[in-house]
């Protein structure tokens, strides 16, 4: 197949090849005296054949290159202009897709796109340059990207260089493989070559980097793994094996990293460093996606170089006639898009985008414009017709919506550059919209431009939407122990003679007996010690009365006595001993809980309301206190489902008799906490510990050793309180749940 003359397709340009080729665009120079005249494709012995003929033989054997991804093919033409008109020739026979073509002041670049990865080899025949296509998987002897003498159906034509018809000899060895660190902590693979013709291939596997010398053969003591992760270097482990005819070298980088490989005569290195993220972003914080691009530049057109970059990225770019002037730039692998933006900011260009279709213009151009169309819009809005039209309100009541669509009690607001402040009202209706609610069944009716009619909607549509419920559990534990201890005495004695009647009392021998009683009065009453006239108490024989002290222990204290007096009752010693222990554990649990909608502060509050005398001006009120055990919540859904909820929680009860009134014990956590759904935790805690020893004595007498416990008591009080407040949220899913 043969094309001359064909109209310009658009396509994409992908990879590095594609970069290349746009680094070399200028004009046409009509002065060259070699132009390229007609492009076509054969197939001949299993090859593809391309076939580029000019007006004039070419004086060398022109150099080029290979890239694997994106398959492309690019050669060289110095001294040589495009002489066909047309910068892209499609080919699409065999491997070939089409064939693009770049030029600058002393050269063309011609790059062949190709359906997969291909080895090349090229020749001069006449007028014409032959290039011999074969796939990547095929074996040849032939190094990737070089120059050789084509087959029999393509002789070399004379004045071919001799660096052409060089074959790869067969049989490469690797003599050794060996790893190095590099001054700036890089890793270095060093491969030594038994030939240095020999040309590795390096692609990206993965995490990988892989390394494949063709028609090389790989000794049996090099076959191995290499751990050199202790060098410190972004390299982990680098493996050496024989694959078929290939030997491969398979690199295991870490971390953000980056390759470059190069080789000198027989001595091949692949150097891999830790990518350094760069400080010089000229757009810092904006992030870029596009395809990377390497442009360099001097003097260019504004208008060419875009059109550069359209055929690059397969947009679609309309640039106006006031884009005028030339720039001069150096860009290697930076996102497409960076670069347009690059490209605009130096000219004080802008851009509007509508679908793949670019618009690029003055910034001032395009201020004008958006203008423009916004007073157009401005005066649409105001000559309009209005529509009406009712909402249905499921969830959000009518009153709330109709206060937000007005503006309500939203403000914004702002400063001019004198420093007034304005506060504007803020409203979704247009200046000619109206509202009108209707609550008995939950309607709106709106007025406004059509335009206006379809954005409430979508609000709307956004806002009434039914509203998960939090159920809110607090438990209040109060928790009371105490521990009480009181001993005491009371001790008299009496002497009463002329008693009538019987002796009464147990006999100790020796004359003298014993009576017993449960307490002091009893004692008094069997022995008569009152008298037979009532004239005596025996009450006042007392001379130690300390007994058992239990009014803080809130209980009585159990007591005994005893009296010893003589055979004719006329003397007594009257002996009374108190004593109390007392223990109290207590624990008083309050729960209250309160349902609400999420944003909702909800109040629940149970107690009584105590009455006091208040004086003021106008005289003597009575007024009230409360005293209640209260919840009150805010809860807050968060998008990951846990609960936030500003809490209060109160606990009060009637305290002490003042003679101005009753005292108010007050018991109060005010806090904000975040909680997993059905999760519990403690808000807070207070723990009271109180201990209290007394003693009660005569002087002198009660510090005495042994008998000195007959003339003091003694009291012990241990006191321990605490109180907790634990609160439970649960998000309510189910409607029988929230019933």
């Amino acid at each position: 197949m043969k094309f001359k003359g064909l109209n310009p397709t658009p396509g994409r340009w992908m990879g590095r090849t594609a970069a290349a080729l746009v680094l070399l665009a200028a004009p046409v120079f009509a002065l060259a005296q070699t132009a390229i005249s007609a492009i076509s494709s054969t197939r001949v012995a299993g090859q593809d054949m391309v076939r580029i003929d000019f007006n004039a033989p070419l004086t060398r054997l022109p150099e080029g290159f290979a890239v694997q991804t994106p398959p492309r093919i690019a050669i060289d033409l110095p001294g040589v202009v495009n002489g066909m008109g047309v910068s892209n020739v499609p080919v699409n026979a065999g491997l070939v897709r089409s064939a693009l073509l770049a030029q600058t002041p002393d050269r063309t670049r011609l790059v062949l796109t190709l359906g997969a990865a291909a080895q090349y080899k090229a020749s001069l025949s006449g007028n014409s340059l032959l290039v011999a296509l074969t796939p990547d998987a095929a074996e040849s002897t032939q190094p990737f990207g070089s120059a050789a003498p084509a087959p029999a159906a393509m002789a070399a034509a004379p004045g071919m260089s001799d660096s052409a018809a060089d074959v790869q000899p067969r049989g490469n060895a690797i003599r050794s493989v060996d790893f190095r660190k590099g001054a700036d902590g890089s890793g270095r693979v060093v491969v030594q070559l038994a030939n240095a013709a020999a040309k590795p291939a390096v692609r990206q596997d993965g995490q990988n980097l892989i390394v494949e010398f063709d028609r090389a053969t790989l000794p049996d003591a090099l076959r191995r793994r290499m751990d050199v992760s202790d060098f410190g270097t972004p390299v982990n482990t680098i493996t050496a094996m024989q694959a078929g005819s290939k030997v491969r070298l398979i690199v295991q980088p870490r971390g953000n990293w980056q390759d470059s490989a190069y080789q000198t005569d027989d001595t091949f290195v692949l150097e891999i460093k830790t990518a350094a993220l760069s400080t010089n972003k000229p757009t810092e914080g904006k992030g870029y996606t596009g395809q990377k691009i390497s442009l360099n530049f001097q003097n260019i057109e504004v208008r060419a170089l875009l059109q550069v970059i359209a055929d690059f990225t397969n947009f679609n770019i309309v640039t106006s006639d006031t884009v005028t002037g030339n720039v001069t730039l150096r860009l290697k692998d930076v996102p497409w898009d960076q670069a347009l933006d690059l490209v605009l900011e130096a000219r004080n260009l802008g851009m509007t985008r509508s679908g793949n279709v670019l618009m690029i213009a003055p910034k001032k151009e395009i201020a004008e414009r958006q203008q423009a169309e916004l007073e157009a819009q401005k005066r649409v809005m105001e000559l309009e017709p209005v529509r009406t039209q009712s909402f249905q309100l499921n969830y959000a009541r009518a009153e709330d919506v109709t206060k937000a669509l007005k503006g309500g009690e939203s403000t914004q607001t702002t400063t001019d550059p004198t420093g007034k402040s304005t506060a504007t009202v803020t409203r979704i209706l247009s200046p000619r919209g109206s509202i009108i609610p209707e609550p008995r069944t939950n309607q709106i009716f709106v007025s406004d431009i059509p335009s206006k009619l379809q954005e409430i909607q979508d609000w709307i549509a956004k806002i009434d939407v039914p509203v998960r419920q939090v159920m809110i559990e607090a438990r209040i534990v109060e928790a009371d122990q105490s521990f009480g201890r009181a001993l005491g005495i009371k001790l008299g004695a009496t002497d009463v003679r002329g008693l009538q009647g019987g002796t009464p009392g147990y006999s100790l021998g020796g004359g003298n007996r014993v009576a017993f009683g449960g307490n002091y009065t009893s004692i008094g009453s069997q022995t008569l010690q009152n008298g037979v006239d009532s004239a005596t108490n025996y009450t006042n024989s007392n001379f130690v009365n300390l007994p058992a002290n239990s009014g803080s222990l809130g209980a009585s204290a159990a007591s005994i006595a005893f009296s010893i007096f003589s055979a004719g009752a006329n003397r007594f010693l009257n002996l009374e001993l108190s004593a109390l222990e007392s223990e109290n554990k207590g624990r008083v649990i309050s729960s209250p809980r309160v349902v609400t909608s999420d944003q909702v502060t909800a109040n629940i509050e149970q107690g009584v309301e105590i009455p006091y005398t208040a004086v003021s001006q106008n005289g003597t009120n009575t007024e009230f206190k409360k005293a209640s055990l209260m919840l009150k919540v805010k809860p807050h859904i968060t998008p990951d489902g846990n609960i936030s909820m500003d809490v209060e929680v109160n606990k009060d009860s009637p305290g002490a008799v003042t003679s101005t009134g009753v005292g108010i014990n007050t018991k109060r956590v005010q806090t904000q906490v975040q909680v997993e759904n059905g999760g519990t935790v403690v808000l807070g805690g207070v723990y009271l510990q109180e201990e209290n020893d007394v003693v009660n004595k005569v002087p002198v007498l009660g510090d005495l050793p042994v008998v000195g416990a007959l003339f003091r008591n003694k009291s012990r009080l241990v006191k321990n309180s605490e109180l907790l407040v634990f609160i439970t949220p649960r998000i309510m899913t189910e409607r029988t749940e929230v019933r």
